[in-house]
Formats: structure tokens, C-alpha cells, sequence
């Protein structure tokens, strides 16, 4: 055989093996969806939130107000509601079991949505009361849904760097849940654990820990998948994932006061050698690809992992306390909306497509592409909204001005709009008013459609 021809056809097998687990594995349209679009509507509304405690935004240093219920409508609202749809979608295809019954993924979004919407307006308005409930139906959703991703890790088959990735993004959920429940507890008079080792905990195991390491994990199967490369080099997903998860420990230890700046710069050591293990697997990846041209989506995933590159330098500056004033607020903006919001973003604008055409294909002959399903203009507004509000809200930062941060949420939310223009373009494209609704069988007329029209849908 032509050592040449198997080369070229290792990629076609990667990403076939991914799509026939995929195909075989899809949960219900309806249940990966409602969290997709519940993050885009949290998405929608946190720069409104931003633009109303944008006075407060250039020195943010906690406390209630609607700086941080912007900042927890991304976190809770876009960012971890997309990561609890995505990896119950995408982890089975790589642990090769199922995830769960479809009713108790639906209950965990029922709790969770409310959950996320009475937290973040609690911490607006300053009501107690009203955050502890939400606070509480959060964490009851998240406890769900580690039970679920426990279940689906337990005994996984095949891709174990990635299966080292979600237990650790399972012990950082389980350390975010308990350091959360401590600082809602500290605002209605109930202190467990101190406030700068809760906060400590809550930051690094959210961001870097449950978030981070299901981004990473999880872009060892969608980067070579768009990319249509060979799977990663599993020595280097498994260092790489050994090293973020020792960088987590060294951070939890030095967080309990026990010689915090050794231990901190050490952990910043290994995770950056974390990060350039997984980068370099990324790079890997896109070269080796068929697919060269990804476009927009993936010009954005290569400017978050830059800004991930960024708030460890950040983090950094952090731990060695130099005396850079705003340095807390930008190190948050570039690690939660540069990194991990622009990261998801720009997968999102791959997943949603590519799910809509495998449901939108049951029943068809010739089901749709995911381009004819996408929409270009809405994210082409999308993407140049999304760099300049970064860019305002960074200068905003460092010239303290609460205007420039006003103007960086009115950007934003013009972006944010544009996003969601993309995806009711994606749903309307795929289920047509009059045909099946999402979870539910194609109907025998879309089967039967005459060709002409089905050749037509395709090229679009």
C-alpha cells in the first residue's frame, strides 16, 4: 500500500469513527438546544446588566451589584450551560456509553435556568434572600449534573486523556460548588470558609477547573473533527491534562495559606506547560486537517487561545502583586470573556449547525449541510462587535473610565444580538415553520420531498 494514501486517508477515518459514534449517540434535538439557546439568551442580557453597573465595572473588587450579576450571567448562564450541553452531547462519543436518561438531563435544565435567572437577580438588586434560593437551585441542578457526567465517566472505553479531563472538571465542579454555597452563605450571615480562600477556590476552579478543563478536553474532539484530522497524540492529551490537574492542586493548597507564593507561581508554572502541550496539539491538528480554511469561527478560537496565553501572564502579575491598578478586572475580562466566551463562542457557531443537520437528515435522502443552515452576515456583525467591545471594556480598564465601559456594553450587546440572529436562523433553517419541532421524527412530507427542492435546500 502507498505509505502516502494512508496517510491521507488517516484524517477521513478520525472523523468518520467520530460521526458514526456521533450519529449513534445523539441525544433528542430538544434537549442539547434549550441549553444552547438558554446560554444565548444569558449571553443577550448580560451586557445589558454590564451597562448598568458599568460604574463599578473599571475597579470591579466583588461585592452585589450588577457588575456581578453580569459577570455571573456569563459564567453561570452562557458559559456553564453551554459546557453542561455540549459535553452531554460530545462526552459519550468519547467514553462510548450513554449519559443518561433524556428526562433527567431535561430536569436538570428546569432547576438549573430559574436557578441561574433568581442568582444573578439577587446579586443585581442586592436581595439576600432571592440569591440564596437561586443559589440553591443552582447548586441542586449542578450536583444533577455531576451525577450524570460521574455516571458517563465511570468505566468510559477509548479516548482516556479526554476521559482524565472530565474527572478533573468533575473534582473542580464539586470544589466551585462548595466554595460558592461559602460566599452565598458569607452574604446571608452564614461564613464557612473565609472569604479570600472561598474567593480563590470559586475563581481559579471555576475558570481554570470545571470551565478550562472541559474546553480543552472537549477541543480534542471538535478540532479535529472540523479540521478532519487524526485524533491527538493521547501521550500528549494525557501530560497535558496530568499537568492542568497539578496546577489545580498547587492552587487549592496555596488558597488555604499554605506558602501561597511558591505554590501559586509553581502551578502557574505547570499550567502553562499544560497550555502549551494542548496548543500544540491544536496546531497539530489544523495543519495535518484536510479542512485548511475553517473561516471566522476559528479565527476567533485561535484569538481565545492567545488571550488564554494572556491571563496566565496576567494571573502572574496577579500572584507577584505589582502595582498595576485594574490589573483583578482585566485579568477576569481576559480570562472569563476573552478566553473562555470567545473559545465557546466560536465552537458554537460549528456545533450548532453540524447538530441541526444530523437531526434535521433523519428521514431525508439528502439532508442539508450545516452551511445551508448557517447564516454568514449575523456572524460576521458577531465577531467584529466582539473583538471592539473586548477592546472598550480593556481600555476601559486601564483609563478607568466608566463611559468607555458603557460603550463596551452597548458593542457587546449589538454582538450578542447578532449571535442570536444566527441562531434562530439556524432553527428556522432546520425545522421550517409547519415541520417537526426539535426531538421530534421528520415528517413523511419532508422525506418525500421532491428531489429538485431537496438539491436546492443543499446548495444554499
Amino acid at each position: 500500500m502507498n505509505p502516502g494514501a494512508r496517510v491521507a486517508s488517516a484524517p477521513k477515518l478520525a472523523a468518520g469513527a467520530f460521526l458514526s459514534g456521533a450519529k449513534g449517540r445523539l441525544l433528542p434535538a430538544s434537549l442539547p438546544f434549550r441549553f444552547f439557546g438558554s446560554a444565548i439568551a444569558f449571553h443577550l442580557l448580560a451586557w445589558p446588566a454590564l451597562f448598568v453597573g458599568a460604574d463599578g465595572f473599571p475597579r470591579f473588587a466583588g461585592g452585589l451589584g450588577w457588575t456581578l450579576a453580569a459577570l455571573h450571567l456569563v459564567t453561570l448562564g452562557t458559559l456553564a450551560m453551554t459546557a453542561i450541553g455540549a459535553s452531554l452531547q460530545l462526552l459519550p462519543v468519547a467514553t462510548r456509553q450513554p449519559v443518561g436518561s433524556p428526562r433527567s438531563i431535561a430536569a436538570v435544565w428546569w432547576v438549573y435556568t430559574p436557578g441561574v435567572a433568581m442568582l444573578v437577580l439577587g446579586m443585581g438588586l442586592a436581595q439576600t434572600r432571592l440569591l440564596a434560593a437561586g443559589a440553591l437551585l443552582v447548586v441542586t441542578a449542578l450536583a444533577g449534573y455531576a451525577l450524570l457526567l460521574a455516571r458517563n465517566l465511570v468505566g468510559a472505553r477509548g479516548m482516556h486523556g479526554i476521559v482524565a479531563h472530565g474527572w478533573g472538571a468533575l473534582a473542580s465542579l464539586l470544589l466551585v460548588l462548595a466554595s460558592g454555597l461559602a460566599l452565598a452563605g458569607a452574604y446571608v450571615g452564614w461564613p464557612v470558609l473565609g472569604r479570600g480562600t472561598a474567593v480563590s477556590l470559586h475563581v481559579v476552579f471555576a475558570a481554570y477547573g470545571f470551565m478550562g478543563l472541559l474546553a480543552l478536553g472537549l477541543a480534542y474532539i471538535m478540532v479535529p473533527m472540523f479540521a478532519l484530522s487524526p485524533a491527538p497524540s493521547e501521550i500528549r492529551v494525557r501530560s497535558s491534562a496530568a499537568l492542568a490537574i497539578v496546577a489545580l492542586a498547587l492552587a487549592a493548597t496555596a488558597s488555604f495559606g499554605v506558602a501561597p507564593l511558591p505554590l501559586r507561581i509553581a502551578a502557574l508554572a505547570a499550567a502553562a506547560a499544560a497550555t502549551a502541550l494542548h496548543l500544540r496539539s491544536m496546531a497539530v491538528a489544523l495543519s495535518s486537517g484536510l479542512r485548511r480554511a475553517l473561516g471566522r469561527s476559528f479565527t476567533l478560537v485561535r484569538i481565545a487561545w492567545a488571550l488564554l496565553v494572556a491571563s496566565l501572564a496576567l494571573a502572574l502579575g496577579l500572584v507577584l502583586e505589582l502595582p498595576l491598578p485594574g490589573l483583578p478586572t482585566l485579568f477576569g475580562l481576559v480570562l472569563i470573556a476573552g478566553w473562555l466566551l470567545g473559545l465557546l463562542l466560536g465552537f458554537l457557531q460549528r456545533i450548532l449547525p453540524f447538530l441541526a443537520s444530523m437531526h434535521a437528515g433523519a428521514g431525508r435522502r439528502l439532508p442539508p449541510t450545516p452551511s445551508s443552515l448557517t447564516a454568514d452576515r449575523p456572524l460576521a456583525l458577531h465577531f467584529g462587535c466582539h473583538l471592539a467591545a473586548l477592546a472598550l471594556l480593556t481600555l476601559a480598564v486601564l483609563l478607568d473610565s466608566p463611559l468607555l465601559a458603557r460603550l463596551g456594553a452597548l458593542t457587546g450587546l449589538v454582538g450578542a444580538g447578532a449571535y442570536a440572529w444566527f441562531f434562530a436562523t439556524v432553527l428556522r433553517r432546520t425545522w421550517p415553520t409547519g415541520s417537526a419541532s426539535p426531538g421530534a421524527p421528520a415528517s413523511p412530507g419532508a422525506a418525500a420531498a421532491p428531489t429538485h427542492d431537496r438539491r436546492r435546500t443543499a446548495s444554499h
